[in-house]
């Protein structure tokens, strides 16, 4: 059965590459943002089943979103999240025309999930994200809970967090990726840079999506060890994070899961590890 999400509407700003500024507005909770709308949404309806994932961008006057500017080398990127911050997925569909996206899809566990749809309409000129809810049958079975770590693993590779994530501020979050305790330094770019992160607040999966500080090709930013962002949580509470990076033509995810308070230390206590692996397809 596939429903779309009916919650407040998103806030509207700045997509912003640091994640620096003022306070970041809480996206991605609604079908709807200045004018722009999710439509159509279908999806497999049965656990593992080989299907197709489709949906329809429309601009304010219904017509179908027929330009985009590109960021970070997509027109679109599609977050895929299960409601307990499992099963994350960011993928590229392809644009079949008339604001109809598509790609080959499988559900691999039951449960509710939200999809993001994060874009630039040209006629905006800046990035918003849509949001719609599918929920897939079947046998459900919860995440456990995590253990309070500041350390993730993805396949052969070991990330570790410093930094605070907080709401006051922007702050400075670095990871640290390591292969048998030696610094990878043959980070390779994966849309257009060194890393990618996403945070989604527990419970309604607010949505914020940082680019990190400096990009490869630009003299002073090196391919590892370290991918360092600026980001400010828009809200106090607790957050999914998932950094996205590629090392010899793999990509992966390194997932946690942080609490975001106000005036907080490092984030040394505050940072959950979540699991780990690369990012379903």
């Amino acid at each position: 059965m596939i429903n779309h999400d009916e919650g407040p509407a998103a806030g509207i700003g700045m997509h912003s590459d640091h994640g620096a500024g003022l306070t970041p507005p809480v996206r991605g909770l609604s079908i709807e943002q200045s004018g722009f709308q999710i439509h159509d949404l279908s999806a497999p309806q049965q656990l593992l089943e080989d299907g197709t994932l489709s949906f329809r961008l429309t601009e304010p006057g219904g017509e179908g979103v027929a330009n985009y500017d590109t960021s970070h080398d997509k027109d679109l990127h599609l977050i895929v999240v299960r409601a307990d911050g499992t099963q994350f997925r960011h993928v590229h569909p392809h644009n079949d025309g008339d604001g109809v996206w598509s790609l080959p899809w499988r559900w691999n566990a039951a449960g509710s999930y939200r999809l993001f749809a994060d874009f630039v309409p040209s006629s905006l000129g800046v990035g918003i994200v849509l949001t719609s809810m599918v929920h897939v049958g079947g046998d459900f079975a919860p995440a456990a809970s995590p253990d309070i770590s500041m350390v993730a693993t993805t396949g052969d590779l070991t990330v570790e967090l410093h930094g605070a994530f907080g709401a006051d501020s922007a702050s400075e979050l670095r990871f640290f990726v390591s292969n048998n305790g030696a610094p990878v330094t043959s980070l390779e770019p994966y849309l257009g840079a060194f890393g990618h992160l996403v945070a989604l607040r527990e419970g309604d999966l607010g949505f914020l999506h940082v680019h990190p500080m400096g990009h490869p090709g630009d003299g002073v930013t090196k391919p590892g060890p370290e991918i360092s962002f600026m980001a400010q949580a828009p809200t106090a509470g607790t957050y999914f994070l998932y950094l996205d990076f590629q090392v010899a033509g793999e990509v992966h995810t390194a997932k946690y899961v942080v609490n975001a308070g106000r005036n907080t230390g490092d984030a040394s206590r505050d940072v959950w590890h979540k699991g780990s692996g690369h990012p379903a397809h």
